[in-house]
């Protein structure tokens, strides 16, 4: 395969050896060029030998630099190929709960090893070619990430409503022995791969650590969009307790074995438990935060310690703190700590029910704007609304509905700030 160059840019040490936009970059030191990854790795030599074809007529470019420089190519997307989508139809897909008429991209299903990689995706396996495989382990590509949910192979092809499902389930093997180290998440849905099912999965992936180096247990999140979908139900009390129990288990014997934890429960399982959430040190590195693994124990701990070293005073703002329903608890006790160091705080907390997906939504990440505005219409006083910027897409600007934040602005008469999910930049922003 060939990647068109798009731009090089002025200066660059492309652009000092001629190579021009329109150019065909063909190979990297006679290694043909699939995409960013092959880009990156051959790239990195300090002599690199680019073969290029210009007008159909094929030269070489030869030169000395710097391991890892840039060397100015710019290519029409970041991958050099499209990026790839899911083929699976898991009856947990929360893509598949979402209501029509949102924006296009949030209808997109990535399955993209090398997004993995790069970003930290999950990938299921089910859409990797014996190339990428081969290449993950040749390049020795790590870590990865990977979506297990059961190590049942017919299990996991029902579930995933694929049929080469659970043949992949192989491929862990493979890259534990190539040394691959690998991250997994297992989406619990009740009734279904959790209990004795959920037992077997612990029991195959530990026997992969340590190239399995953590494993993140996360309950199912269920719209009320579901007509046509699998039935699926929430998490009782009493069965996220089981859930803690069987990975808390797994867990001490992986500290024993090999002196790290490897299996986590998310912080929802201990919310939904009722039962008290671990302590940071319970976490090792934190290598499952985006799976929602630690959160909670790492933004306490955060804002403690800056609590502690403040040498700051409250400005004296009107503060109204938006959250999601499941982090209120934690965000209100720590409003009430800041309270107890200054006196006459003017800080409210608000928990803001998801009535666009459903109440049983209940993280922040998924709040709207549209609620964020009903909800607060008539208890924002004036001054600063905080909300957590995972509400708000990459760009900083909308929400899941497309509510901009100068509209929430505009409707509550309020200035809208956001806060990183950091425990000590929050008690900054309490305090202007």
């Amino acid at each position: 395969m060939s990647v068109a160059i798009s731009g090089v840019r002025a200066g660059s040490i492309a652009a000092r050896h001629g190579i021009k936009t329109g150019d065909i970059l063909e190979k990297i030191n006679n290694h043909e060029i699939m995409d960013v990854l092959d880009y990156q790795f051959y790239m990195a030599d300090t002599r690199v030998s680019l073969e290029i074809i210009r007008d159909g007529k094929a030269f070489e470019k030869t030169f000395r630099k710097k391991m890892n420089d840039d060397i100015g190519l710019e290519f029409d997307s970041y991958l050099m190929d499209k990026q790839r989508s899911c083929r699976n139809k898991c009856v947990f897909c929360f893509i598949d709960q979402l209501p029509k008429g949102m924006r296009e991209t949030l209808y997109f299903k990535d399955d993209d090893s090398r997004l993995s990689f790069l970003f930290g995706n999950y990938i299921t396996l089910t859409n990797i070619t014996e190339h990428e495989v081969e290449r993950i382990i040749s390049m020795h590509i790590s870590p990865i990430n990977i979506s297990v949910h059961t190590t049942n192979p017919e299990l996991r092809c029902r579930m995933m409503n694929n049929r080469f499902a659970g043949e992949c389930l192989k491929l862990l093997q493979r890259f534990a022995n190539a040394g691959i180290k690998m991250n997994c998440q297992i989406v619990l849905c009740p009734g279904i791969n959790d209990g004795a099912e959920l037992e077997r999965t612990l029991k195959d992936l530990s026997e992969l650590v340590p190239s399995v180096e953590s494993v993140a247990g996360v309950p199912v999140g269920l719209t009320k969009y579901r007509e046509g979908l699998e039935p699926l139900r929430p998490f009782s009390r009493e069965e996220a307790a089981e859930v803690i129990r069987q990975m808390e288990e797994m867990g001490e014997r992986m500290m024993e074995k090999h002196g790290f934890r490897v299996f986590y429960p998310a912080d929802e399982f201990y919310l939904k438990a009722e039962l008290p959430l671990p302590g940071e040190e319970f976490y090792d590195d934190f290598a499952q935060l985006e799976n929602g693994v630690g959160m909670i124990a790492l933004f306490k701990s955060q804002f403690e310690e800056a609590l502690d070293g403040c040498k700051s005073q409250p400005k004296g703002s009107r503060i109204t703190v938006a959250t999601g329903v499941a982090a209120y608890p934690l965000i209100n006790s720590l409003v009430d700590l800041a309270r107890s160091r200054w006196d006459g705080l003017n800080i409210q907390v608000v928990p803001i029910a998801n009535r666009f997906f459903g109440e049983t939504i209940d993280v922040a990440g998924l709040v709207t704007g549209r609620d964020l505005i009903e909800q607060l219409r008539s208890v924002v006083p004036e001054g600063i609304l905080l909300i957590p910027s995972v509400m708000l897409r990459h760009e900083g600007d909308l929400f899941l509905d497309d509510v901009s934040v100068e509209d929430v602005q505009k409707e509550l008469g309020v200035k809208v700030l956001t806060v990183p999910v950091d425990g000590g930049e929050f008690l900054e922003r309490l305090l202007i």
